[in-house]
């Protein structure tokens, strides 16, 4: 079994640059790295990855704690933060919280406790326990797709990195596009209390219908969880209000499938009877008859660079928190009750 004597003798170089090589521990002038990689290749050795995370006290590997991984929109992160991850040489550890502050904690500590070197995490509307524990035990993260309120948590959560991408304005979008088709009564189904998504896109919402000159109406805004079975609920009570709204606008692509039912259920068409805009657009949006109007989030970018946020906190854990938001993609199609849109394989992005 080659050694890593071995590879600097044939790479002709020291073992301590194959070390740097090995670890991202120090610069390497590009050719010697590749005749590191190549002599790594031809002698087919193996890293001791056991053997050098006593040393560094790293394990190379990622914890990745989100809800929903069946969700096509969390499994893009998914494929995000995993591609990100192998591409510097990383292993992932996967933890589903279920949405649950209590579940949430179990999942962090269950990654903490297998050494991962840093954690990724889709926060839960409660997330003030796991935070004050990511705080004690100093434990690197990065919060992607929901934030964290600095006043919702104790300690200092400014020392996490955050990644998402743009919600308040692109549901603005979509109430403008639906007001700008003459409604004047647009219906919102929105997310779990407590997550900012959620909160971003009802102030949104509120955004839109200001700019309209329309009034905000409180009975025209119901929770759907978040959940496929929440959104369904939701319209239910939209429409069976004494004047129901003739648009609606779903905060995520679970809540559209619900909302989708709901009305099937009550022998409703899309755009006949109501017209609908939605939040996430997903692999069979494009297939659905109407095809449906939505606001695309940049998940696998979302993901990748969580991974890379993640990285450079490890590199400095020392430096201020960031922030980072990713711009969203207004996608037309038809379930708003506009004509089919001339094809264009450009998406523009939301303005």
């Amino acid at each position: 079994m080659a050694t890593m004597v071995d590879v600097a003798r044939h790479a002709g170089v020291s073992v301590a640059t194959v070390s740097h090589v090995l670890n991202d521990t120090r610069p390497v002038r590009p050719r010697t790295r590749q005749a590191v990689l190549d002599a790594i290749d031809e002698l087919g050795y193996t890293p001791n990855t056991l053997a050098r995370s006593l040393v560094t006290s790293r394990t190379r590997s990622i914890g990745l704690a989100v809800s929903a991984i069946s969700n096509p929109y969390f499994t893009e992160i998914l494929q995000g933060v995993e591609a990100a991850a192998l591409e510097h040489g990383y292993s992932l550890l996967i933890a589903d919280p279920h949405d649950d502050p209590v579940h949430e904690l179990k999942a962090v500590r269950l990654l903490h406790e297998r050494r991962v070197d840093g954690v990724i995490i889709a926060p839960s509307a409660g997330p003030g326990e796991l935070v004050g524990h990511l705080l004690r035990h100093a434990v690197p993260a990065v919060f992607l797709d929901r934030l964290v309120d600095p006043a919702a948590a104790p300690g200092d959560p400014a020392r996490f990195d955050q990644v998402c991408a743009e919600s308040t304005e692109p549901t603005t979008r979509l109430v403008g596009h639906l007001t700008g088709l003459g409604h004047k009564r647009v219906g919102l189904v929105a997310g779990l209390p407590g997550l900012s998504t959620t909160t971003e896109r009802i102030t949104g919402y509120r955004h839109g219908l200001a700019a309209a000159g329309l009034p905000y109406d409180e009975r025209l805004v119901v929770h759907g969880d978040s959940a496929a079975e929440g959104g369904e609920r939701a319209t239910r009570a939209l429409l069976a209000l004494g004047v129901p709204p003739t648009a609606l606008v779903t905060a995520n692509n679970a809540m559209t499938i619900g909302a989708l039912r709901a009305l099937r259920e009550r022998g409703l068409s899309v755009p006949g009877d109501l017209a609908l805009c939605c939040f996430d657009d997903f692999p069979w949006a494009d297939l659905f008859s109407p095809r449906l109007t939505a606001i695309s989030q940049p998940s696998k970018e979302i993901g990748a660079r969580a991974v890379r946020l993640l990285l450079e906190r490890l590199a400095s854990p020392g430096r201020p928190g960031r922030t980072v938001r990713l711009p969203s993609t207004f996608v037309h199609r038809t379930s708003c009750g506009c004509p089919e849109p001339a094809r264009n394989p450009r998406k523009g992005p939301v303005s």
